[in-house]
Protein backbone atom coordinates (compact mmCIF):
# COMPACT_ATOMS: atom_id res chain seq x y z
CA UNK A 1 0.00 0.00 0.00
CA UNK A 2 1.37 3.25 -0.68
CA UNK A 3 1.20 6.24 1.72
CA UNK A 4 1.54 9.82 2.14
CA UNK A 5 2.07 12.06 5.28
CA UNK A 6 1.29 15.67 5.26
CA UNK A 7 2.42 17.55 8.11
CA UNK A 8 0.56 21.08 9.32
CA UNK A 9 -2.50 22.58 10.90
CA UNK A 10 -6.10 21.82 11.34
CA UNK A 11 -8.10 24.40 12.48
CA UNK A 12 -11.61 25.30 13.84
CA UNK A 13 -13.47 26.62 11.21
CA UNK A 14 -16.05 29.26 12.29
CA UNK A 15 -18.14 30.44 9.20
CA UNK A 16 -21.49 32.64 9.10
CA UNK A 17 -24.61 31.13 7.96
CA UNK A 18 -26.93 34.26 9.44
CA UNK A 19 -26.34 37.41 10.99
CA UNK A 20 -26.73 34.90 14.50
CA UNK A 21 -25.49 31.82 13.21
CA UNK A 22 -22.26 30.59 12.71
CA UNK A 23 -21.56 26.95 10.94
CA UNK A 24 -18.35 25.31 12.88
CA UNK A 25 -16.47 23.09 11.00
CA UNK A 26 -12.41 21.88 10.96
CA UNK A 27 -10.53 22.83 8.21
CA UNK A 28 -6.77 23.60 7.54
CA UNK A 29 -4.71 23.57 3.98
CA UNK A 30 -2.58 20.06 4.83
CA UNK A 31 -6.02 19.05 6.38
CA UNK A 32 -7.83 19.62 3.55
CA UNK A 33 -5.36 17.92 0.89
CA UNK A 34 -5.50 14.81 3.32
CA UNK A 35 -9.05 14.27 2.77
CA UNK A 36 -9.37 14.82 -0.72
CA UNK A 37 -6.63 12.37 -1.51
CA UNK A 38 -8.49 9.79 0.86
CA UNK A 39 -12.01 10.50 -0.61
CA UNK A 40 -10.28 9.76 -4.29
CA UNK A 41 -7.85 7.19 -4.12
CA UNK A 42 -9.34 5.17 -0.51
CA UNK A 43 -6.62 2.51 -1.12
CA UNK A 44 -3.84 4.96 -0.31
CA UNK A 45 -2.64 5.58 3.64
CA UNK A 46 -3.13 8.75 3.91
CA UNK A 47 -1.90 10.42 7.63
CA UNK A 48 -2.00 13.51 9.30
CA UNK A 49 1.01 14.42 11.30
CA UNK A 50 -0.08 17.57 13.67
CA UNK A 51 -0.94 18.23 17.25
CA UNK A 52 -4.10 18.74 18.96
CA UNK A 53 -4.98 19.90 22.04
CA UNK A 54 -7.16 17.67 24.84
CA UNK A 55 -9.87 19.86 25.09
CA UNK A 56 -13.54 18.69 23.51
CA UNK A 57 -13.13 20.87 20.18
CA UNK A 58 -9.65 18.76 19.62
CA UNK A 59 -11.48 15.48 20.71
CA UNK A 60 -14.09 15.97 18.32
CA UNK A 61 -11.28 17.05 15.20
CA UNK A 62 -9.62 13.87 16.16
CA UNK A 63 -13.24 11.93 14.98
CA UNK A 64 -13.63 13.88 12.31
CA UNK A 65 -9.96 12.54 10.81
CA UNK A 66 -10.94 9.04 11.93
CA UNK A 67 -14.44 9.44 9.70
CA UNK A 68 -12.41 10.76 6.88
CA UNK A 69 -10.40 7.61 7.08
CA UNK A 70 -7.59 9.47 7.66
CA UNK A 71 -4.33 7.52 9.62
CA UNK A 72 -3.92 9.46 13.19
CA UNK A 73 -1.06 7.97 14.38
CA UNK A 74 1.22 10.70 14.34
CA UNK A 75 -1.94 12.99 15.39
CA UNK A 76 -0.51 14.45 18.90
CA UNK A 77 -2.36 15.64 21.70
CA UNK A 78 -0.55 18.77 23.75
CA UNK A 79 -0.79 19.13 27.46
CA UNK A 80 -1.81 22.52 27.81
CA UNK A 81 -2.47 24.02 23.89
CA UNK A 82 -5.48 23.68 21.78
CA UNK A 83 -6.40 23.77 18.16
CA UNK A 84 -6.50 27.16 16.39
CA UNK A 85 -9.69 28.72 14.67
CA UNK A 86 -11.16 31.15 12.14
CA UNK A 87 -13.68 32.95 11.16
CA UNK A 88 -14.51 33.08 7.38
CA UNK A 89 -16.90 35.44 4.95
CA UNK A 90 -17.08 35.01 1.56
CA UNK A 91 -18.10 38.05 -0.99
CA UNK A 92 -20.51 37.70 -3.98
CA UNK A 93 -17.79 35.94 -5.91
CA UNK A 94 -16.75 33.31 -3.54
CA UNK A 95 -13.37 35.32 -2.49
CA UNK A 96 -12.56 34.73 1.14
CA UNK A 97 -11.68 37.21 3.71
CA UNK A 98 -10.37 35.64 7.19
CA UNK A 99 -9.80 36.45 11.10
CA UNK A 100 -7.89 34.23 12.77
CA UNK A 101 -6.94 33.19 16.53
CA UNK A 102 -3.85 30.81 16.46
CA UNK A 103 -1.37 32.28 19.02
CA UNK A 104 -2.07 29.22 21.38
CA UNK A 105 -2.05 26.74 18.61
CA UNK A 106 -1.02 23.10 19.89
CA UNK A 107 0.43 22.94 16.22
CA UNK A 108 3.22 24.87 16.52
CA UNK A 109 4.83 22.14 19.08
CA UNK A 110 4.19 19.36 16.17
CA UNK A 111 7.99 18.59 15.84
CA UNK A 112 8.26 18.70 19.50
CA UNK A 113 6.77 15.20 19.51
CA UNK A 114 8.36 13.64 16.47
CA UNK A 115 11.21 11.41 18.33
CA UNK A 116 14.11 9.25 16.19
CA UNK A 117 11.81 6.36 16.46
CA UNK A 118 9.00 8.06 15.05
CA UNK A 119 10.85 9.76 12.41
CA UNK A 120 12.33 6.35 11.30
CA UNK A 121 8.72 5.09 10.89
CA UNK A 122 8.12 8.12 8.76
CA UNK A 123 11.05 7.15 6.76
CA UNK A 124 9.30 4.27 5.52
CA UNK A 125 6.48 6.89 3.62
CA UNK A 126 6.08 7.13 0.05
CA UNK A 127 5.58 11.03 0.35
CA UNK A 128 6.10 13.28 2.93
CA UNK A 129 3.90 16.95 2.47
CA UNK A 130 4.08 20.38 3.91
CA UNK A 131 2.65 23.88 3.08
CA UNK A 132 4.64 27.58 3.71
CA UNK A 133 1.51 27.50 6.03
CA UNK A 134 3.00 24.10 7.80
CA UNK A 135 6.31 26.25 7.74
CA UNK A 136 5.00 29.70 9.04
CA UNK A 137 3.40 27.80 11.86
CA UNK A 138 6.07 25.73 13.28
CA UNK A 139 8.11 27.37 15.90
CA UNK A 140 11.08 29.11 14.76
CA UNK A 141 13.12 27.44 17.14
CA UNK A 142 11.99 23.69 16.37
CA UNK A 143 13.07 24.78 12.26
CA UNK A 144 16.37 23.79 11.97
CA UNK A 145 15.25 19.88 13.98
CA UNK A 146 12.52 20.24 11.35
CA UNK A 147 14.96 21.10 7.93
CA UNK A 148 17.15 17.87 10.15
CA UNK A 149 13.74 15.41 9.46
CA UNK A 150 13.35 16.44 6.46
CA UNK A 151 17.00 15.71 5.27
CA UNK A 152 16.64 12.63 6.93
CA UNK A 153 13.36 11.00 4.94
CA UNK A 154 14.57 12.21 1.52
CA UNK A 155 17.69 10.29 2.12
CA UNK A 156 15.75 7.44 3.24
CA UNK A 157 14.01 7.66 -0.46
CA UNK A 158 10.83 9.18 0.59
CA UNK A 159 9.60 12.13 -1.85
CA UNK A 160 9.17 15.07 -0.71
CA UNK A 161 6.23 17.89 -1.84
CA UNK A 162 6.11 21.29 -0.67
CA UNK A 163 3.55 23.99 -1.15
CA UNK A 164 4.32 27.48 -1.13
CA UNK A 165 1.07 28.55 -0.19
CA UNK A 166 1.92 32.19 1.27
CA UNK A 167 0.22 33.75 3.54
CA UNK A 168 2.11 36.93 4.76
CA UNK A 169 0.37 37.66 7.97
CA UNK A 170 1.92 34.24 9.36
CA UNK A 171 5.57 35.24 8.61
CA UNK A 172 7.87 38.36 10.75
CA UNK A 173 9.25 39.48 7.09
CA UNK A 174 10.01 38.62 3.58
CA UNK A 175 12.90 37.78 4.18
CA UNK A 176 12.32 35.01 7.10
CA UNK A 177 10.12 33.68 4.42
CA UNK A 178 12.36 33.23 1.30
CA UNK A 179 14.70 31.98 3.69
CA UNK A 180 12.07 29.29 4.86
CA UNK A 181 11.10 28.49 0.95
CA UNK A 182 14.69 28.71 -0.27
CA UNK A 183 15.40 25.50 2.40
CA UNK A 184 11.89 24.07 0.95
CA UNK A 185 12.66 23.95 -2.83
CA UNK A 186 15.94 23.00 -2.08
CA UNK A 187 15.13 19.85 -0.59
CA UNK A 188 11.77 19.21 -2.37
CA UNK A 189 10.80 16.41 -5.35
CA UNK A 190 7.84 17.59 -5.79
CA UNK A 191 6.37 21.16 -5.36
CA UNK A 192 3.21 22.78 -6.62
CA UNK A 193 3.04 26.65 -6.80
CA UNK A 194 0.26 29.02 -7.27
CA UNK A 195 1.49 31.77 -9.70
CA UNK A 196 -0.22 34.40 -7.02
CA UNK A 197 2.30 32.48 -4.21
CA UNK A 198 5.46 33.63 -5.58
CA UNK A 199 4.85 37.06 -6.84
CA UNK A 200 4.92 39.09 -3.70
CA UNK A 201 7.85 37.26 -2.72
CA UNK A 202 10.07 37.12 -5.77
CA UNK A 203 8.42 39.48 -8.35
CA UNK A 204 7.38 36.73 -10.60
CA UNK A 205 4.08 37.50 -12.01
CA UNK A 206 3.32 34.75 -14.58
CA UNK A 207 3.77 30.89 -14.91
CA UNK A 208 6.88 31.03 -16.88
CA UNK A 209 8.67 33.32 -14.85
CA UNK A 210 7.45 30.78 -11.64
CA UNK A 211 9.48 28.13 -13.94
CA UNK A 212 12.52 30.04 -14.43
CA UNK A 213 12.63 30.82 -11.14
CA UNK A 214 12.46 27.37 -9.78
CA UNK A 215 15.47 26.28 -12.26
CA UNK A 216 18.00 26.83 -10.41
CA UNK A 217 16.56 24.09 -7.88
CA UNK A 218 17.11 20.08 -8.74
CA UNK A 219 13.20 19.79 -8.20
CA UNK A 220 11.91 16.40 -10.36
CA UNK A 221 8.49 17.54 -10.97
CA UNK A 222 6.92 21.34 -10.35
CA UNK A 223 3.17 21.71 -10.87
CA UNK A 224 2.73 25.34 -11.17
CA UNK A 225 -1.45 26.25 -10.29
CA UNK A 226 -2.34 29.06 -12.26
CA UNK A 227 -6.58 29.87 -10.89
CA UNK A 228 -8.70 29.25 -13.49
CA UNK A 229 -6.37 29.16 -15.97
CA UNK A 230 -3.99 26.72 -17.51
CA UNK A 231 -1.77 24.32 -15.54
CA UNK A 232 1.80 24.32 -16.18
CA UNK A 233 4.14 21.52 -15.41
CA UNK A 234 7.68 20.48 -15.84
CA UNK A 235 8.72 16.85 -15.20
CA UNK A 236 12.39 15.52 -16.70
CA UNK A 237 12.80 18.68 -18.84
CA UNK A 238 9.58 18.40 -20.37
CA UNK A 239 7.28 21.35 -20.28
CA UNK A 240 3.73 20.62 -20.82
CA UNK A 241 0.41 23.31 -20.66
CA UNK A 242 -2.77 21.57 -19.58
CA UNK A 243 -5.38 23.00 -20.22
CA UNK A 244 -8.41 23.83 -17.55
CA UNK A 245 -12.07 24.15 -18.25
CA UNK A 246 -13.07 26.83 -15.83
CA UNK A 247 -16.27 26.77 -13.64
CA UNK A 248 -18.99 29.32 -13.76
CA UNK A 249 -20.88 28.52 -10.86
CA UNK A 250 -18.16 29.77 -7.91
CA UNK A 251 -19.58 29.78 -4.58
CA UNK A 252 -16.07 29.82 -2.65
CA UNK A 253 -12.61 29.32 -3.36
CA UNK A 254 -11.61 27.93 -0.20
CA UNK A 255 -9.40 24.82 -0.43
CA UNK A 256 -9.59 24.66 -4.37
CA UNK A 257 -6.08 24.42 -4.28
CA UNK A 258 -5.88 21.87 -1.56
CA UNK A 259 -8.06 19.81 -3.47
CA UNK A 260 -6.04 20.06 -6.40
CA UNK A 261 -3.00 19.10 -4.17
CA UNK A 262 -4.63 16.47 -2.51
CA UNK A 263 -5.83 14.43 -5.67
CA UNK A 264 -2.95 15.05 -7.66
CA UNK A 265 -0.71 13.83 -5.44
CA UNK A 266 -2.97 10.84 -4.80
CA UNK A 267 -2.87 10.41 -8.63
CA UNK A 268 0.39 10.29 -9.31
CA UNK A 269 1.31 7.79 -6.19
CA UNK A 270 -1.44 5.37 -8.21
CA UNK A 271 0.30 5.15 -11.43
CA UNK A 272 -1.32 7.84 -13.03
CA UNK A 273 0.00 10.23 -15.71
CA UNK A 274 0.87 14.01 -15.14
CA UNK A 275 -1.83 14.60 -17.75
CA UNK A 276 -4.28 12.50 -16.33
CA UNK A 277 -3.17 13.76 -12.81
CA UNK A 278 -3.92 16.97 -13.52
CA UNK A 279 -7.18 17.01 -15.43
CA UNK A 280 -8.06 14.76 -12.31
CA UNK A 281 -7.10 17.04 -9.84
CA UNK A 282 -8.66 20.20 -11.61
CA UNK A 283 -11.65 18.29 -11.82
CA UNK A 284 -11.25 18.06 -7.92
CA UNK A 285 -11.10 21.60 -7.47
CA UNK A 286 -13.77 22.86 -9.92
CA UNK A 287 -15.79 20.71 -7.18
CA UNK A 288 -15.19 21.96 -4.69
CA UNK A 289 -15.49 25.60 -5.40
CA UNK A 290 -19.17 25.17 -6.17
CA UNK A 291 -19.93 24.20 -2.61
CA UNK A 292 -19.44 26.70 0.39
CA UNK A 293 -16.76 26.08 3.08
CA UNK A 294 -13.80 23.86 2.75
CA UNK A 295 -14.53 20.34 3.08
CA UNK A 296 -17.91 19.86 1.12
CA UNK A 297 -20.18 17.40 1.42
CA UNK A 298 -18.75 13.70 0.74
CA UNK A 299 -21.58 12.27 -1.54
CA UNK A 300 -21.07 15.77 -3.68
CA UNK A 301 -18.14 15.37 -4.21
CA UNK A 302 -17.78 12.11 -4.86
CA UNK A 303 -20.45 11.87 -7.31
CA UNK A 304 -18.40 14.81 -8.97
CA UNK A 305 -15.50 12.68 -9.15
CA UNK A 306 -17.36 9.58 -10.03
CA UNK A 307 -18.10 11.98 -13.47
CA UNK A 308 -14.12 12.13 -13.65
CA UNK A 309 -13.84 8.01 -13.88
CA UNK A 310 -11.50 7.81 -10.58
Amino acid sequence: MKNIYFLGECMVELRAMSEATLHQSFAGDVYNSAVYLKRSFAQISTSVVTALGQDNLSKKMLERFESEQLDTQFVFAHDTKVPGMYYIETDEHGERSFIYWRSDAAAKKVVDFLTPELVEQLSQGDMFFFSGISLAVIEEGARERFWQIVTQLKNAGVKIVFDPNYRARLWKNTEETKAQYHLAFSVADITLPGVEDLTTLYNVHNVDAVIEYLQKYKIEEIVVKNGPASVVTKHDNTLQSHTIIPVKNVVDTASAGDAFNGVYLGARLSGCTIENAVQLAAKAAGAVIQQPGAIVPKDIFQLAMAEAAI
